[in-house]
């Protein structure tokens, strides 16, 4: 945008169009009633022309004004002549031409979007106007007609300079006033803009935060359904598999079953609960903790995955969040071995301690890619690591089977 040129203005309404028509009439018919007043107290004395030019002025120096917003420069300099010429043939009406000159000069300063523009047309009508006065003041400086011209501060000196003074301080206030409504109008703008910018930012932060909250739920969910079915399919088909041969193994199989289905509506009651509580943080109001790790490691041994757990270092001050989001890990890792890994599968999970971060590592053996469709594990688990300021590493092992590998750092690393 060039720097001559503000921000557009807002365009001119129907009802700012019907005010200009209305202010227009208003003063014509003024400019009449003043021009007739004029004539009969004999402004101008036997100088004045025939009535009907009066009425010519006062139509030329008003109709314009009806447009003023849409064509400001063009009705500021047609006025600005037609009063000129009015005061020049002595036209007795000497009140409504100076409102609407004022009126004409204050637009072009509040609506022309074109500052220099604005700034050079006003600033020709002023020159113009003390030009025509100087040009006036030397007309009756070399008359002998009007007040006294004796002494050195003589009566007419202190009219020509009153006129000077008033004409100043008209053709001043009439620039000031247009640039301060201009200047009004941008801040207005201004902040009206800003102010959808921030209602747009709002229902941008609000919509996302409900995306945030729903993909968290939907993580929640995924942990804790495909752990305890996956745990639940496991058995139930050791079950099928015994049932007519070894009924005791079969009913300890479906004892797991009942279980693990248990484990998994106290868990879904739990994450309600957390959900329907406005002020419940989630990690802070869960029990999972990094202590519950040997019990996921014995749940998983149950399970037909055999798991080895072992610790590594002095343990640290790791954050609620994160050891929600390394137990979950870890969860959905030996999940993933369990359903993937094949029968023969085993697994290893474990937890290294460091001064300045805490890393989980779940391994297993058997096959090293997945059946089927991939799910959403490895995404939510990519999205608890980011959400801690931790690094995943997941893939295939060069041995066999498959590796899991988070590491968090304790200081200055969550996010």
């Amino acid at each position: 945008m060039d720097a001559t040129t503000a921000p557009s203005r807002r365009p001119v309404t129907g009802a700012q169009r019907r005010n200009d028509l209305w202010l227009a009439i208003v003063l014509m018919v003024g400019a009449v009633i003043s021009a007739w007043l004029g004539s009969v107290a004999g402004v101008y004395g036997d100088d004045s022309p025939a009535f009907v030019w009066s009425l010519v002025y006062a139509a030329a120096l008003t109709v314009p004004l009806a447009v003023r917003r849409r064509y400001p420069e063009v009705v500021l300099c047609a006025v600005a002549l037609v009063f000129f010429v009015g005061i020049s043939a002595r036209i007795p009406e000497v009140y409504v031409g100076n409102v609407a000159l004022f009126i004409a000069m204050y637009t072009v300063g509040a609506w022309v979007e074109n500052r220099r523009r604005a700034t050079v047309v006003r600033l020709i009508v002023i020159a113009g106007m003390f030009i025509w006065l100087l040009a006036t003041t030397f007309q009756e400086a070399t008359g002998g007609d009007g007040p006294s011209r004796a002494g050195l501060f003589s009566p007419f000196a202190a009219y020509m300079l009153l006129q000077f003074l008033v004409n100043a301080a008209f053709f001043g206030g009439a620039y000031y006033f247009g640039e301060r409504a201009w200047a009004q109008a941008q801040a207005r703008s201004t902040l009206e803009e800003r102010t959808r910018e921030l209602e747009h930012e709002r229902e941008v932060t609000a919509a996302q935060a409900v995306a945030l909250d729903r993909v968290r739920i939907a993580r929640e969910l995924h942990d804790v359904v495909a752990h305890h079915v996956s745990a639940m399919g496991v058995q139930a088909g050791a079950a099928r598999a015994v049932l007519d041969r070894d009924p005791d193994t079969a009913r300890i199989a479906l004892q797991a079953v009942e279980q693990s289905s248990r484990d998994a509506l106290i868990e879904l009651r739990q994450l309600l609960e957390t959900l329907r509580t406005p002020d419940a943080e989630t990690p802070g109001d869960s029990t999972l903790r990094l202590a519950s790790l040997t019990d996921l490691v014995a749940h998983a041994n149950d399970n037909g995955l055999p798991t080895t757990y072992s610790e590594v270092g002095e343990p640290v001050q790791v954050a609620e969040l994160a050891e929600v989001n390394l137990y979950r890990v870890a969860q959905e890792a030996l999940t993933n071995a369990r359903r993937h890994g094949g029968p023969a599968a085993t697994a290893d999970v474990r937890l290294r301690y460091s001064p300045d971060a805490v890393e989980l590592e779940v391994s297993n053996t058997g096959r090293s890619h997945l059946i089927g469709r991939p799910g959403l594990g490895l995404v939510g688990m990519r999205e608890r690591a980011a959400a801690s300021g931790g690094a995943l590493e997941v893939g295939p092992r060069p041995r066999g089977g498959f590796l899991v590998r988070l590491r968090i750092p304790t200081t200055g690393g969550a996010s």
